[in-house]
């Protein structure tokens, strides 16, 4: 018998290898703190910064999926992969890399900046517009799992472009500080 990705064998393996990787990031970070190395500020940016790359990455895919899953026939076997491939970024990748970037980021924005400069405020109200970007795709994979989407495949194209815009001022601000 053939095994296949959508099957439940390699979803639990996917699941206890990002289980595995979330507690050797989480081993990592605490083993930071207590040992508070001269550079902590540097380890946590670096860990910041990849937790936001893998946001993005879930960000800017997760729409690709809805476009493909909405030209899929519901019930068939291609709409059901993109079901396993959407609820599986959400929850492996997408959800902790956004809590691990928030609790990280709020760690800097606090330890670093005390909470102040408005290129900082900004960048905060971006990072809220970018996880209500997060909260609608959520919404969108539970709807796409009980075959409820609504929404047009160029309606999701349109919203490709989200996190894209948000990032990039995201990443001005943070860099060129311009305020």
């Amino acid at each position: 018998m053939i095994e296949h990705q959508t099957d439940s064998a390699p979803g639990k393996r996917a699941r206890l290898r990002a289980l595995v990787a979330l507690s050797v990031f989480v081993a990592l970070l605490a083993g930071l703190f207590v040992a508070q190395p001269d550079d902590l500020y540097l380890w946590i940016k670096a860990l910041h910064i990849i937790a936001v790359m893998s946001w993005m990455a879930a960000l800017l895919y997760m729409p690709r999926l809805f476009i493909y899953h909405t030209d899929a026939p519901r019930g068939s076997v291609q709409s059901e992969t993109f079901k396993t491939m959407e609820l599986r970024l959400l929850k492996v990748i997408m959800n902790p890399a956004m809590m691990i970037a928030w609790m990280l980021g709020l760690y800097l924005a606090w330890s670093v900046y005390g909470f102040r400069g408005g290129w900082l405020h900004a960048k905060l109200f971006c990072v809220v517009l970018l996880t209500l970007v997060h909260v609608h795709f959520s919404r969108a994979v539970a709807a796409f799992q009980r075959d409820a989407n609504r929404k047009s495949a160029r309606y999701w194209r349109l919203m490709n472009e989200a996190p894209t815009l948000l990032m990039i001022l995201i990443v001005i601000l943070a860099v060129v500080k311009p305020f």
